[in-house]
């Protein structure tokens, strides 16, 4: 859909050219956040442009919820956090795309939203991943998935 941010990252993985990207799965694609603070913050964007999980066919709600589920899994596995959070929001970018948040007991917000934390800090490049942090969270991820 022209001018869905989303779909545009889509079509930068489609053409190998989103750096972020882990891996392709039925219903769509796990990335990593652009910026870590949240260690392993990882997005899985759909590959329907939808913005409500009742405008999908049941049958691919039901598989997009299942790969969600093992997107989670991985990201708890790959990288050891005390809790994860989960959210379908869709009010900024009206595509279905899932955050998962890896949560830690050091996190000094630990027991707040992440929204808690103002964009500047979330989005400060000192915590967007160097190509060599990249590299090592993709390994991570991809062994889990």
């Amino acid at each position: 859909m022209k001018g869905c941010l989303i779909c545009d990252r889509v079509v930068l993985i489609q053409k190998g050219k989103n750096p972020y990207f882990v891996k392709e799965l039925e219903t769509g694609y796990v990335v990593l956040g652009d910026f870590q603070y949240y260690w392993g913050y990882t997005l899985f964007l759909s590959k329907i442009h939808a913005e409500e999980l009742h405008q999908l066919e049941h049958a691919v709600m039901k598989k997009f919820l299942e790969e969600m589920v093992i997107v989670a899994h991985a990201v708890y596995k790959a990288f050891r956090p005390t809790k994860l959070n989960y959210e379908l929001l869709g009010n900024g970018e009206p595509h279905l795309h899932w955050h998962i948040f890896p949560r830690y007991a050091i996190d000094p917000h630990f027991i707040d939203p992440v929204w808690v934390v103002e964009k500047p800090v979330r989005y400060s490049e000192s915590v967007r991943p160097t190509q060599k942090q990249l590299r090592t969270l993709k390994i991570k991820l991809r062994k889990y998935l």
